[in-house]
């Protein structure tokens, strides 16, 4: 059985498998940083706001995640000296400015709309319905009426995933330094209850 809540309830013993399951989805992108996974996750862990992680678990594991944030809320919240401890003075100060850049960034949506980022699955869980659980749960949320998704994977069968739950992609923006991060679009999507 899968069950899924919000991560805050189950602590700051949260963060760091949320951290592992992100740097498993997104880590190739930051890649620039560190190609140790363990280090990535550890660097990262302090940067994630739980109130707005929702978390699904098996067995009591934490199997998936996903940010669902209001528009004045940001889901991660790094700190430029943790960064700089781990991926040192330079790399730190870079990660620094993309995180704000990237990560930080003020989202322009409804008071009663949704931005839905940082879906990811840990590989061992893929393909037993953590993304639809997740995605189930928060569109139950009662304080929204419609959902803008941020998806950085543009994998027809991924957004064919959102589309049988009702998104309809809306936006596809061509990213700056593909070649570096290996991603070309951000694709956007839009659920309305």
């Amino acid at each position: 059985m899968i069950e899924v809540l919000c991560a805050k309830e189950l602590g700051d013993a949260a963060k760091k498998r949320i951290s592992e399951i992100f740097v498993d989805a997104f880590g190739h992108h930051l890649s620039f940083f560190s190609k140790d996974k363990n280090k990535l996750a550890e660097a990262l862990e302090h940067m994630f706001v739980l109130d707005v992680f929702h978390v699904a678990r098996i067995e009591g594991n934490i199997a998936g995640m996903a940010a669902c944030t209001a528009s004045d809320v940001h889901p991660v919240n790094h700190d430029r000296n943790e960064l700089r401890k781990h991926f040192g003075i330079y790399k730190g100060t870079i990660a620094n400015v993309v995180f704000k850049r990237e990560f930080q960034k003020p989202i322009k949506v409804g008071k009663r709309t949704a931005f839905i980022q940082f879906f990811a699955t840990d590989p061992k869980y893929r393909r037993r319905g953590v993304a639809k659980a997740i995605m189930n749960h928060l569109l139950s949320l009662p304080q929204y009426d419609e959902y803008i998704l941020e998806l950085t994977n543009t994998d027809p069968r991924v957004i064919r995933l959102y589309e049988k739950l009702g998104f309809k992609e809306f936006e596809r923006i061509k990213q700056k330094y593909s070649r570096l991060s290996g991603l070309d679009y951000m694709v956007y999507m839009r659920y309305a209850k």
